[in-house]
């Protein structure tokens, strides 16, 4: 029996008005008393991960039709970080996931919808996304986007973080304008989400790992058609779920978040997964903490190198198999819960039975012999960041660093300096008042580490902010320092010369000063203005938790 919340505003007399509204729209009553299906897109025309979307959802109603659905499209924003990046609006990428979840909610709410496909791409919509599904916990399922192909040029390969440290070489001198053009037009060959393992196609990955996208979905590139398929089988399954009223929460459980931190730890995926991982957990009352993390991707392997950590793109962790290959190797060492429910209605171990693992296998790594014997995601605690900070150490050599810290207000400030050549090798470059409520928006530093790799000082020079990265940083970055600077944190009162000691083995992030002399700083210490007295920006730094909770609005 199809479970019907339409039914509140499609039968019985006293509902002749709301099925009148429903008529202006060409619906017939046959197709009044079908479920109505949610189809929630972030289709737009400025995200190149959300160009294609409206191709995609006009398939997944191909699929909730065939099973007797009636899908009703609505839109969400979408913010692309690329072009967000390095600039004022980089604020709005984050708090742009709690508006996304909370448009999300409020259009389910409204008009009753029965169940909901989520589509989406990039970095806080997929996030955002997966939040409303939670919250709202009726049948639903998501579908990404897919990732972009990689760029290519004179036998080299390129992603958009490319760009980024491009311009860092050029600066130095390193590239010439013309050969800086040239990485400009291939770097982003067509749609899709950046083609590196970068936030959203880690997202995508954790996404499917969840249970939430049918298995082998996530990695499916943008172009190819095997995602029209995929996106009326999706239609027809979230139909399914509704007839058998399998909810988000009969899947994502605390076993299945904790599978997908080890999928992270075995891609070596975005620090941002901290984030949002948690900050999904958190609508679903499922209390994921630090230690999570940290437990989980000290057990488990990294088996896969993809840029910009290494030199694999997302579409050749496609063509090995793409998670369920990951996950089948988990599963098999005993890494991961096969035991949970997925989207299919069946575990995840029945799930990878029915898998068959591609010939080409040189993408992942076995169990026995990993690219790393941990995960990438490593969990520092100190002096310096009392309630935790994250670094990704994937494609990172030197994990311990220690030297004076270059200390900065704001992001611009320390992307002029490294410009400028005014960081040396051994320094710690030290960014605060970017964090959830400092920034406001825990704005991401890809620009300025985009600068300092691309300047070849990627090994020699490490940066701790209150802020957050792009997926594509690579090095020695520390970010989602806690408690942030705006909220007395010990990060507000480093000074230039302090002597910062970052050890990635041992976690740990330290500033040589003792505990009389921080408190005699923070003593004397006054909580600048807010940047915003109105507007979003203003709300979301009033409400925003710390990072080491989600930065998720209170």
């Amino acid at each position: 029996m199809l479970k019907h919340r339409s039914r509140q505003i499609s039968e019985g007399v006293d509902r002749a008005p709301h099925r009148a509204l429903l008529k202006a729209l060409g619906l017939t009553d046959e197709e009044i008393s079908r479920p109505f299906i949610a189809i929630a897109n972030s289709w737009n025309e400025i995200v190149p991960g959300h160009i294609h979307l409206r191709e995609l959802a006009e398939r997944v109603k191909v699929g909730v039709r065939r099973a007797g659905g009636r899908p009703f499209e609505f839109n969400t924003i979408a913010i692309c970080d690329g072009i967000a990046m390095a600039h004022e609006g980089m604020r709005a990428s984050l708090p742009s996931r709690d508006v996304i979840a909370d448009s999300v909610e409020l259009m389910v709410m409204a008009h009753q919808y029965d169940a909901i496909v989520a589509i989406a791409s990039c970095d806080k919509i997929e996030p955002g996304m997966m939040m409303a599904l939670a919250r709202l916990n009726l049948p639903s399922i998501f579908i990404n986007g897919g990732p972009m192909l990689v760029g290519e040029s004179k036998g080299k390969r390129f992603a958009t973080g490319s760009v980024f440290e491009a311009l860092g070489a050029y600066y130095k001198g390193q590239i010439t304008l013309e050969e800086l053009y040239e990485i400009e037009k291939v770097a982003c060959p067509g749609p899709g989400s950046c083609a590196g393992l970068y936030t959203a196609n880690t997202m995508a990955v954790l996404i499917e790992a969840l249970g939430m996208s049918l298995p082998g979905s996530s990695t499916i590139p943008a172009i190819d058609v095997r995602r029209l398929y995929i996106a009326e089988k999706t239609g027809e399954t979230v139909m399914k779920a509704l007839e058998t009223d399998l909810k988000p929460s009969d899947i994502m459980t605390y076993e299945a978040f904790r599978n997908a931190i080890a999928v992270d730890a075995a891609i070596g995926g975005s620090t941002n997964a901290v984030l949002h991982l948690m900050a999904i957990a958190k609508e679903l009352d499922i209390k994921l903490t630090l230690d999570d993390f940290d437990e989980i991707s000290s057990r488990t392997p990294q088996l896969v190198e993809l840029i910009p950590g290494g030199t694999y793109a997302m579409q050749d962790l496609d063509m090995a198999g793409g998670v369920p290959a990951i996950m089948k190797k988990l599963l098999d060492a005993g890494l991961i819960d096969g035991s949970v429910t997925t989207i299919t209605g069946k575990t995840l171990a029945e799930n990878l039975k029915e898998f068959t693992q591609p010939t080409n296998v040189k993408v992942i790594r076995p169990v026995e012999d990993p690219v790393r014997p941990t995960g990438s995601i490593v969990i520092l605690k100190g002096s310096l960041a009392p309630d935790g900070a994250v670094v990704k150490i994937s494609g990172v050599k030197k994990l311990k660093h220690e030297g004076p810290a270059k200390v900065f207000d704001c992001e611009e400030d320390a992307y002029a300096a490294v410009k400028q050549g005014d960081i040396k090798e051994g320094d710690v470059v030290v960014i605060r008042y970017e964090g959830p409520k400092g920034g406001p928006g825990m704005r991401e530093m890809l620009s300025v580490t985009s600068a300092i790799v691309g300047r070849g000082m990627g090994e020699s020079v490490a940066l701790v902010t209150d802020g957050r990265f792009s997926g594509a940083t690579r090095g020695l970055m520390v970010g989602h320092v806690s408690p942030e600077a705006f909220e007395g944190g010990p990060i507000a009162v480093i000074r230039n010369g302090d002597w910062v000691k970052i050890d990635a083995e041992r976690k740990i992030l330290d500033v040589e000063l003792d505990e009389d002399e921080i408190r005699k700083r923070l003593a004397s210490w006054k909580r600048p203005v807010p940047k915003y007295g109105k507007g979003v920006l203003a709300r979301y730094a009033k409400y925003a938790s710390s990072a080491s909770e989600g930065a998720v609005c209170k």
